[in-house]
């Protein structure tokens, strides 16, 4: 039976249309949307989600789409993240609204849904994201030269981190110098690296060094190592508060006669993050220090920086930090503080 050629060239036809309709769809697929409230659609690659504002990469833009999720009325994707909702529940898997966005359906690996809400979703980092999309940095240089006296002020606060999985990882460093005529050069360097480790219910378990030298108080050295819990009691969108404890062992040497000391503490600190305020921004953290074997002993350790964003990741910063301690070295004395006013940028 002989086939018309007409229909070969009708059936070749159509099979290029269904396969080219078949790329499209396929292509679209691959691309994130984001509905807006004022009825904006934006269809890209989804990057992130941190701190209240979304990154989406588009084809039409050279520069990534920043978009407060307040902004957000729907969301689909068929890209895999790291989830993390209100209560801490940590979820590797895709999402979607439902219902013109009043839900939101999200399928983990395994291909069990569970039902929430936009404003119960507070973080998203795509699985198979680059090393680069997971890490974070920050500068902030300062310098003020007065003729009176030739006094010259230099500060840096530097900052590297990486957001994996199920941990996290954090180096800081911090140094303040000063210089005058006729006045000994003042000294300030504080330096730290911690390791947290995601729990269920928005526990966490942390482990941390940090080191300070300090000419105010006479330390030459003070290197600390401790351990510990927390839980973020408040974790959303525009903030988040977290308290943690646990243990604490210090070494410090001095610059005059006081004598090497090692002793056992255990540590109480709580930490605040405001991020929802326009372009600025707060971050806060208090630790106190109660000595084991020393008697009478404690410290604690406050700082408080407020930031306010400028064009090109640029921005002012503003921030404070004060060291007590109730017995300081012999020549040192109880309260070291600084006040830091810089320029920085963040990657």
């Amino acid at each position: 039976m002989s086939i018309p050629k007409n229909f070969i060239s009708l059936s070749a036809r159509s099979f290029l249309f269904l396969s080219l309709c078949f790329i499209s769809t396929a292509s679209i697929a691959q691309h994130d949307s984001l509905i807006l409230k004022n009825g904006n659609v934006i269809v890209g690659e989804l990057k992130s989600l941190d701190k209240g504002v979304i990154v989406i990469e588009t084809d039409y833009s050279k520069s990534d789409f920043t978009i407060e999720w307040s902004g957000l009325k729907e969301i689909y994707s068929g890209s895999a993240f790291i989830i993390t909702l209100k209560d801490g529940e940590r979820i590797n898997g895709v999402l979607r609204s439902a219902e013109k966005g009043k839900k939101i359906i999200i399928t983990d690996l395994e291909g069990k849904q569970k039902e929430t809400t936009l404003d119960d979703v507070v973080y998203l980092k795509g699985l198979k994201s680059n090393f680069w999309s997971r890490a974070h940095a920050s500068v902030d240089l300062g310098l003020s030269i007065t003729r009176a006296n030739n006094l010259v002020q230099y500060n840096m606060r530097s900052t590297v981190g990486y957001v994996a999985d199920k941990w996290m990882t954090e180096i800081f460093y911090d140094d303040l110098r000063s210089k005058q005529d006729n006045v000994p050069e003042t000294k300030r360097t504080e330096s730290g690296a911690s390791f947290t480790y995601f729990l269920p219910k928005d526990f966490y378990a942390i482990g941390a060094l940090n080191t300070l030298s300090n000419t105010e108080q006479a330390l030459q050295l003070r290197l600390t190592a401790k351990t510990g819990m927390g839980k973020y009691f408040v974790h959303t969108n525009r903030s988040y508060f977290g308290v943690g404890a646990g243990l604490s062992l210090n070494n410090e040497t001095f610059t005059n006669e006081t004598p090497k000391r090692t002793s056992l503490e255990g540590y109480i600190g709580s930490e605040v993050n405001l991020f929802d305020i326009g372009d600025f921004s707060l971050l806060s953290n208090l630790y106190v220090y109660p000595s084991f074997t020393e008697s009478g002993r404690w410290r604690t350790d406050f700082k408080l920086d407020t930031k306010y964003d400028l064009p090109l990741d640029f921005y002012l910063k503003f921030g404070i930090t004060v060291n007590y301690d109730s017995k300081p070295a012999e020549a040192g004395k109880e309260t070291d503080y600084i006040y830091v006013f810089s320029v920085g940028w963040s990657l």
